[in-house]
């Protein structure tokens, strides 16, 4: 089957297919081919590495829908799994406590690749319990009528033990019109520096083109918001201050992001960005998956003021032209080049290949010591793999194979999204033969 009628049609499907789409599958009508369409191998991995072939899939939690997002509370037994629909969980003990952490599904506008996106905990969560969550709602004041929903990133306050969010305390910190559906990104992570990273998508539909996309400095394409700071949050990640409160904010902006004192708006820390779906620190380092058009899906390491091309390429390849620029403009922020990902993969072909990269996390765990410092991550159709990354000794791509599930695959049709724990074990998120459920990566048996 064509990957591109794959990712269509994954998207028509009802329970499963809601989660199909959250990872940013073509949608119809999303057209647009890359100027390069060839189907290039990633780099493979050394035949002599410790990597195992193969890794297991031990249950945490089942009986689920479609859960996007983990969290663990540093100071207790206890895991917070949110669910697409607006329903947040506590584990304890490996059991699903039956009241909910929270219940966003009246507030929630859930379906396809909307609804309750990501969570994430304060760093001083043992001590001030704040917890921010982000969702899509309906239109709210602001948000044009021809628009389809609005990103909310909200925060609420837990109860002291740390087991319910108290529903009333919700507090808006950020609303962003949302001109479709889709590319809604939706992550959220606190980074080593205390600072909340926001991933946002480039507004939906296709090729950053269309309604509620803007123009940009680059005339080969139409659009977009990728490679716009000025009029809109779209395509980006984003960095703010919770801990303070601006003129006309309820939180503060970092004095060194990169565009304060400059032309553009101050909450970006990077851009260029389609459908930053999934994101993860790790010694420093932020990691995010980028969700390809429709032949390529890159994952990249973002740095501060990083411009990763989105839509002049797609991944290292021109997209909707024969040739494109390395950087910007030099009377665009100085010519600032445009970032290649560390891992890139094709649509089709053997071994590494998929329709949506699903960014997961590097493993610092004990279960299995040959993944030790390898970046462990998917696609969102599973077919019985995860994907492997290591650093090479020099800058450059992460050399990347495949790591099979064995007879644990059945559990895991679709991946979700990926989560560690703080001792650095990680846990798949999807659904599969047993519904919606959460997994600990272990050894094969």
């Amino acid at each position: 089957m064509d990957p591109s009628t794959s990712r269509r049609r994954l998207l028509r499907v009802a329970a499963a297919g809601a989660a199909a789409g959250l990872a940013g599958c073509t949608l119809p009508g999303d057209g647009g081919d890359g100027g390069d369409g060839a189907s290039t191998p990633t780099d493979e991995l050394p035949e002599e590495t410790d990597l195992p072939d193969a890794v297991g899939l031990e249950p945490f939690v089942e009986g689920l829908r479609a859960p996007l997002d983990i969290q663990f509370a540093p100071d207790a037994d206890r895991s917070y799994v949110a669910e697409q629909q607006g329903i947040v969980h506590t584990i304890e003990g490996g059991e699903r406590r039956e009241e909910p952490f929270l219940d966003l599904r009246e507030t929630v506008t859930a379906g396809g690749e909307k609804g309750l996106l990501g969570i994430a905990l304060h760093p001083d969560f043992a001590d001030n319990r704040r917890v921010f969550v982000r969702y899509s709602a309906p239109p709210r004041d602001g948000t044009p009528s021809n628009y389809s929903h609005t990103f909310v990133l909200a925060e609420f306050a837990a109860t002291s033990d740390g087991r319910h969010a108290r529903h009333d305390s919700e507090r808006a910190l950020l609303e962003i019109p949302e001109p479709q559906g889709n590319h809604n990104a939706g992550d959220l992570a606190f980074g080593p520096d205390g600072f909340l990273y926001v991933a946002v998508g480039d507004g939906g539909a296709g090729g950053d083109q269309g309604t509620g996309h803007v123009a940009d400095w680059y005339d080969a394409v139409g659009g977009g918001n990728g490679q716009d700071v000025t009029e809109n949050l779209l395509g980006s990640i984003l960095r703010i201050d919770v801990d303070g409160e601006g003129d006309s904010r309820p939180y503060a902006i970092p004095e060194d992001n990169p565009l304060v004192g400059r032309e553009g708006l101050d909450e970006h820390y990077a851009w260029g960005l389609r459908n930053p779906y999934r994101m993860a620190f790790d010694d420093g380092r932020l990691f995010v998956g980028d969700v390809g058009q429709s032949k390529f899906e890159e994952i990249s390491l973002v740095e501060k003021g990083g411009n990763y091309g989105w839509n002049v390429r797609e991944g290292r390849h021109c997209y909707g032209a024969d040739d494109c620029p390395d950087s910007t403009p030099e009377d665009v922020r100085g010519g600032e080049p445009l970032a290649g990902p560390i891992v890139e993969y094709p649509h089709s072909g053997d071994g590494v290949s998929g329709i949506s990269v699903i960014g997961g996390q590097v493993y610092r765990g004990d279960a299995i010591p040959g993944l030790e410092g390898a970046y462990v991550f998917g696609d969102l159709q599973v077919d019985g793999r995860l994907f492997v990354a290591t650093q090479p000794e020099s800058d450059g791509r992460w050399p990347t194979r495949t790591l099979g599930l064995g007879d644990d695959a059945s559990a895991l049709g679709r991946l979700l999204s990926v989560g560690r724990d703080a001792d650095g074990e990680l846990y798949m998120l999807g659904t599969g033969a047993n519904g919606g459920g959460v997994y600990r990566l272990v050894r094969a048996e």
